[in-house]
């Protein structure tokens, strides 16, 4: 079975199983979703969603968040970890946005990229998510899938994300990131796993990464 062949099996499997993705976090606008995707590194989207809520009523714009120590955005923070590093970012930008941006999130993949705390991935789910623009982030759950079904070496998320673009048309990008993200909650996740009850495993094998 080549690489095309497995792509397309899970391409159509993905979709029959998740026709409509939704965002998984919470969020109105450019801004709030930007700020979510920081939080969510290293951290659940269900604990970031459950975080935001109080974040986002003390500041959900940048003009107000720019005005809050960052002491006061660590202590709300606090359960998505990293809290030092995310709360300074999260001021920082912020302060960034409204002074070069207007307080306007820019919708441009190198401009994201520029603003602190935003790395490669979180500018893609904001390109994609926010502004419907063609993106495939890969983060480490997609990269272990996209290994698991022979889709790619594995070797980065970097070679990753290249190799998982030239498989799937532009136009299903940002459908699929979400629905991989589904289907290794649901069906296929890191431990745990019994392949032979996997709607992809069972029909297309499975390669574990080395620890």
């Amino acid at each position: 079975m080549t690489k095309k062949d497995r792509a397309q099996i899970v391409k159509n499997t993905l979709q029959n199983l998740y026709p409509n993705p939704p965002i998984p976090l919470n969020h109105k606008d450019a801004y709030t979703l930007l700020i979510a995707v920081l939080l969510s590194a290293q951290c659940t989207d269900e604990r970031v969603n459950k975080v935001t809520p109080e974040l986002f009523e003390l500041a959900d714009n940048p003009f107000d968040m720019a005005k809050q120590s960052v002491d006061d955005i660590k202590a709300i923070i606090r359960p998505c970890g990293l809290s030092p590093k995310k709360s300074k970012a999260i001021s920082e930008l912020s302060k960034i946005l409204v002074e070069e941006y207007n307080g306007e999130v820019p919708a441009d993949m190198d401009l994201l990229e520029k603003l602190p705390g935003v790395g490669h991935k979180t500018a893609s789910v904001v390109m994609s998510q926010a502004f419907n623009v063609p993106a495939f982030p890969v983060d480490t759950h997609i990269h272990r899938l996209a290994y698991r079904w022979c889709l790619s070496t594995g070797k980065n998320v970097e070679k990753t994300e290249k190799d998982l673009k030239a498989l799937f048309d532009k136009s299903i990008w940002n459908d699929i990131h979400l629905q991989i993200i589904y289907f290794g909650r649901e069906y296929c996740p890191a431990r745990g796993h019994d392949p032979n009850k996997c709607p992809l495993c069972s029909v297309i094998g499975r390669k574990e990464m080395k620890k």
